[in-house]
C-alpha cells in the first residue's frame, strides 16, 4: 500500500485545488518575524577565476553587481515566483565571495509577514549567481550555477529549518 492510496496519508498541494493552481490565503495566519538564508555557486573554470582574480573582467567587478542583483531580486520575487505572495523585504543581506570552490552566494531575507522568505532567499541567490555568469561569460562560457539550496529558515507554523551541511555545496 503507498501513501497515494490513503487519503488521509496523501500530501495536500497547498498551490491547487480541484486540480487548478491557486495562491494560497494566508489571510487568516499571523504575523511574525521569519528569516531564511539561501545559498548558490558558481563553478569557475580556470580562465575565468584568472580574470576576476585579475580584475582584468571587461564588465568589471562581477562580485559588487551580483551582490546588488541579488538585493534587487529578493525583492521582485512574486513577479517572477507565480504563486508567490509579495511581502515586505524588511531586511536583507546578499554576500557574494571567492573561494577555492568558486563564486558562494549567501542571501538572507527577513520579513515580518503572515508567509514566509524562503523564495525570496533563493531567488536572491539564484539572482545574484546569474549575474556572476553575465559578468564573466564573456571570459569563458563554461561557468557552471550550482548548489541553489536553502540552508535555513525560521518562524512560521512549520517551525525552523536548518540544512544538513553533508549536501553542501
Amino acid at each position: 500500500m503507498s501513501v497515494a492510496d490513503t487519503p488521509e496519508l496523501t500530501p495536500q498541494l497547498t498551490h491547487f485545488r480541484d486540480g487548478l493552481p491557486r495562491m494560497v490565503d494566508v489571510t487568516d495566519k499571523a504575523i511574525t518575524t521569519r528569516t531564511a538564508t539561501a545559498e548558490a555557486w558558481v563553478r569557475l573554470p580556470p580562465e575565468a577565476r584568472a580574470a576576476l582574480e585579475a580584475g582584468t573582467n571587461p564588465k568589471g567587478d562581477p562580485l559588487t553587481v551580483a551582490r546588488l542583483a541579488g538585493l534587487a531580486g529578493s525583492k521582485r520575487t512574486a513577479d517572477l515566483i507565480l504563486l508567490c505572495h509579495p511581502i515586505p523585504v524588511t531586511g536583507a543581506d546578499v554576500q557574494v565571495t571567492l573561494e577555492d570552490a568558486g563564486v558562494r552566494i549567501t542571501a538572507t531575507v527577513r520579513t515580518t509577514a503572515p508567509t514566509g522568505v524562503e523564495m525570496e532567499a533563493l531567488t536572491a541567490a539564484s539572482v545574484a549567481a546569474l549575474n556572476v555568469y553575465d559578468m564573466l561569460k564573456a571570459a569563458s562560457k563554461a561557468l557552471e550555477i550550482t548548489g541553489i539550496r536553502l540552508l535555513s529558515k525560521t518562524g512560521g507554523k512549520s517551525g525552523d529549518y536548518l540544512a544538513d551541511d553533508s549536501t553542501a555545496g
